[in-house]
């Protein structure tokens, strides 16, 4: 399936890539243009000036932007270009009212939507091996398929338009958890003068372990925050899982409190750093 792609940042560089590698890719654009210009060039692709422009050479559209509003904005400017052969992939992290708006809007034109956040940080998205969490109807998913195991090792259809973002909402609160959990135990074996390495590897084999201590552990302990899923990014997830949370009547205290600890590396200049730069605040812990 001939396949466009907007949105050229940390997770959708790697994203692109693998679809050209597979031979699917016509076209890309980003805001920036000399990032889109320098993609098609090194992948042998165009580089468009408007996103409506992608939908001339590509049945499926994917996109990956940054929050809400930007996903509607980029739907809007799709909206006059879509016919009915085409469907919009959405692989942001938005809520999952916006996905169902979104759908909404994308159906108004006649065309099909999936919304498919993923899980896997920038290495899996580089290596194709990313987590992809799908909604969408029955036989729109099988058509695009092809399309997200270019991009994705795991690809589970979780039921209608939002419910692949209701489950990265579960995925974002777990990793806020786990985050915390890490980073509170290393700074304990940091205070009881362990050799952090070891721990590691010694907790990440057991049960313990875990993805986040396995893959940023040892560059925690060493201070390297090289982002792998930007702090700043999390912070506006843990927003929407808030958001949806509060629809349902209900509330979440360990991912509140994650996003209050990110507010204040936000605010010290940590926003672009990996998550794990949460490790900085947890020094609270032992004087």
């Amino acid at each position: 399936m001939k396949t466009a792609f907007l949105g050229l940042g940390g997770m959708g560089q790697g994203m692109a890539a693998n679809l050209a590698k597979a031979g699917l890719l016509t076209g890309v654009y980003n805001r920036t243009q000399a990032k889109a210009d320098a993609f098609a060039d090194s992948h042998g692709v165009t580089a468009h000036d408007n996103p409506a422009a992608a939908c001339e050479a590509a049945r499926a559209i994917v996109l990956c932007v940054s929050a809400d509003a930007d996903v509607l904005e980029m739907i809007d400017a799709l909206v006059p270009a879509l016919s009915s052969e085409h469907i919009v992939i959405d692989c942001s992290t938005v809520a999952s009212d916006t996905a169902r708006e979104a759908g909404e809007r994308v159906a108004g034109a006649g065309a099909a939507f999936v919304d498919a956040p993923v899980s896997g940080g920038t290495e899996g998205a580089k290596q194709g091996t990313l987590s992809i969490m799908v909604g969408a109807a029955d036989t729109v998913f099988a058509d695009i398929e092809p399309v997200l195991s270019a991009m994705g090792k795991s690809i589970t259809h979780m039921g209608p338009i939002g419910a692949g973002q209701a489950t990265k909402a579960v995925n974002q609160i777990m990793v806020a958890g786990i985050n915390q959990a890490v980073c509170e135990a290393m700074r304990f074996a940091k205070a009881v003068d362990l050799p952090l390495d070891k721990v590691v590897d010694v907790v990440g084999s057991g049960a313990a372990g875990n993805w986040f201590v396995n893959h940023r552990g040892k560059t925690m302990v060493a201070d390297d925050y090289t982002p792998g899923f930007k702090l700043k990014h999390h912070h506006k997830d843990l927003g929407i899982c808030a958001h949806m949370a509060r629809q349902n009547g209900g509330d979440l205290p360990l991912a509140n409190k994650t996003r209050e600890d990110y507010e204040q590396l936000m605010a010290d200049g940590h926003g672009d750093e990996d998550i794990s730069a949460l490790f900085r605040r947890r020094v609270d812990l032992f004087g």
